[in-house]
This record gives structure tokens, sequence and C-alpha cells, in this order.
């Protein structure tokens, strides 16, 4: 039986603090990809499971919630996947950039079973 969700923390490349609630047994990581003034991309890794590998079955369900007050960020990401088949997730979020644009943010998700890029 798969393991209630745990609470982690991390930053961004800009400084933002951002909540992770995760599944122990399914999330390796949450990286976070910006676009820099210059135009070149940026990804940082937010945050990392301090757990080596899951420690039970997995569940039938993938739950993933990011919070950032800072930002006013807040979403949660559920889905069904009876065969644990799905091996990352990609979330683009649109962000007010503070000058009347929108910024977007993607969060990608990985699994214990992604290889490392």
């Amino acid at each position: 039986m798969a393991r209630h969700n745990r609470e982690g923390s991390g930053a961004d490349q800009r400084g933002f603090e951002y909540g992770v609630s995760y599944q122990p047994d399914w999330l390796k990581l949450v990286k976070v990809t910006r676009q820099l003034e210059t135009g070149r991309q940026s990804t940082k890794t937010l945050f990392r499971n301090p757990v080596n590998g899951p420690q039970a079955n997995l569940g039938d369900r993938i739950r993933t919630r990011i919070t950032s007050h800072d930002q006013a960020l807040d979403f949660e990401v559920a889905l069904t996947d009876p065969r644990a088949a799905v091996k990352r997730i990609r979330i683009s979020y649109a962000l007010p950039d503070g000058h009347g644009r929108e910024e977007e943010v993607e969060f990608t998700l990985e699994s214990e079973d992604v290889p490392s890029e």
C-alpha cells in the first residue's frame, strides 16, 4: 500500500521558496525551468526526494502539490496510473512578471525510474 504524502521545500533560480507535497514512493525530483532575461533557459533541481528508492508498493494515483507564497502559486497534479507507467509529468504555469505580462515557468516531476539527464 502506498504511503501518505510527505512535505519538502526548495528554492528556484531567483530565490523564490517553494513547498512540495509529494508521494515518497513515486517522486524522485522536481525541476523548475525559467527563461532568463538574456533569452536563455535555466533549469534547476527544486527538490530531490531524500529517500533513496521506493519503500512501499506504488498506489494507482499520482499526486503532487507545489506552492510558493512569494508568487501566489498553488497547484496540485493528481492522476490515476493503475499500471505505474507514468515516468515524468511536465506542467507549464503562467505567473505575472510584475510588468503586465506573464512568465511561463515549467515544472518537471520525475519518478524513481527516469534515468538522469
